[in-house]
């Protein structure tokens, strides 16, 4: 199994979400339920949590750290751009959305979420989804990948990563991870070669969420979570790089100034020092909170 993934600003997360007995709460990125786990802690002796997870390796863990909770607990394997079909309309408290990856598809090469290690280029979160990266890359045209690349992964070398994918996939198909890792080293100048940041890491970050729709999808809950909050719920986000903190916080002050929503975060909580140095996978998090009025 690998280590355990670590919840990022899970005090932080439940000041904000007012985790009290007697309520019913949403996790709609379960993972491996560590946020869940102490929702249900804060929350005993008769708060509810319905969990969403669309990773059956995350959801088997999931369900393993709550079974302690009993029927406290009701889980679904579905994307939480389902939860108005499973949630009542104005039945939930809070709803927590962490739209980090976890250690877990981190540290399974199989998934072909990583370019530290050896496996097939998947990266599908659900492999009930049709499209893989290695789709992505063997059949798109040069100015298709370039567009993602660029709109995604915010890569400079956009273009010259592109043409170097279509030149190699002439050859053979690309299928690994690490043939694709070569590829994008061979493609940005050696120069431009970052200490602080791994050269493949825009473009992985890039292929990753355009198989998963993470942006498009992460849009759409934004708009939609809000019919299952009671007026009070709130909803907390954790992203974990600027494309997606940018949609959050765009959104928030948009519903804002509609009347729908007050932002409780006029600036995104962050990992303390203490926080990054035990976990350093939390430096990048993000935390905006709002509440339904």
């Amino acid at each position: 199994m690998g280590s355990r993934h670590i919840p990022v600003l899970v005090e932080e997360v439940m000041v904000f979400l007012k985790c009290e007995p007697g309520r019913t709460y949403v996790d709609a990125t379960l993972g491996g339920g560590g946020h869940a786990s102490e929702i249900l802690k804060r929350s005993a002796p008769d708060g509810a949590l319905i969990g969403m997870e669309w990773d059956k390796d995350a959801l088997a863990e999931a369900r393993e750290t709550l079974m302690p909770f009993g029927d406290r607990v009701e889980i679904f394997r579905e994307n939480f751009i389902h939860l108005p079909n499973l949630v009542k309309a104005e039945s939930a408290d809070g709803i927590l959305l962490d739209l980090g990856l976890s250690s877990l598809q981190l540290e399974k090469g199989e998934r072909g979420f990583s370019f530290k290690g050896e496996g097939p280029l998947d990266m599908r979160m659900d492999e009930r989804t049709n499209e893989s990266a290695a789709d992505l890359v063997n059949y798109l045209s040069s100015e298709e990948l370039e567009s993602i690349l660029y709109h995604y992964g915010e890569e400079r070398w956009a273009k010259r990563i592109a043409r170097a994918i279509v030149q190699e996939r002439e050859r053979e198909p690309i299928g690994t991870t690490q043939t694709l890792r070569k590829i994008i080293y061979r493609a940005i100048p050696r120069r431009f070669h970052s200490r602080r940041i791994d050269p493949a890491t825009r473009t992985f970050q890039a292929l990753r969420i355009r198989v998963n729709d993470e942006l498009e999808n992460l849009g759409k809950i934004l708009k939609i979570g809000w019919k299952v909050l009671r007026k009070g719920g709130r909803m907390c986000v954790i992203s974990f790089h600027s494309l997606e903190d940018r949609i959050v916080k765009e959104t928030f002050r948009r519903l804002e100034k509609e009347g729908e929503i007050r932002v409780l975060t006029k600036k995104p909580v962050t990992p303390s020092e203490a926080e990054r140095r035990g976990n350093p996978r939390s430096r990048s998090a993000k935390l905006r909170c709002a509440e339904r009025i």
